[in-house]
């Protein structure tokens, strides 16, 4: 399985992004799909995931109403669309691939990952 996480940049607090995570080399609707962060000198946290029928996404709190998470299972694309950027929202955003049938905040419970993408939110 390879994933190519792409859409990262610099905005300014208050702005938007559009991340993009292209999947391919297995059956990609039949995989929960996760965003993670890492920002400098932090652990990596999970962000939003979404089951891959598409239904009840799940949210960090500190994105809850600011990003939203979507996924084309005919394009094999999950997508993470961030709204009212916050300084605190600087990181490496990483997609990922679920181990199980439910959405889950574990990292190790993800066992496909991306390269990362670089989002830089300045004041």
């Amino acid at each position: 399985v390879q994933l190519q996480a792409s859409g990262g940049g610099l905005v300014q607090a208050g702005g938007s992004l559009r991340l993009s995570c292209a999947v391919s080399g297995r059956t990609f609707s039949s995989n929960v799909m996760g965003w993670f962060r890492q920002a400098p000198g932090k652990e990596r946290e999970f962000v939003a995931g979404i089951a891959r029928s598409g239904g009840r996404p799940v949210y960090a709190d500190s994105v809850k109403g600011r990003f939203t998470i979507s996924r084309d299972n005919a394009e094999n694309m999950v997508y993470l669309q961030m709204n009212s950027l916050k300084t605190e929202d600087t990181a490496v955003y990483y997609c990922a691939t679920g181990a199980g049938m439910v959405v889950t905040t574990t990292p190790l419970l993800y066992n496909n990952w991306g390269q990362g993408t670089k989002v830089t939110v300045s004041s």
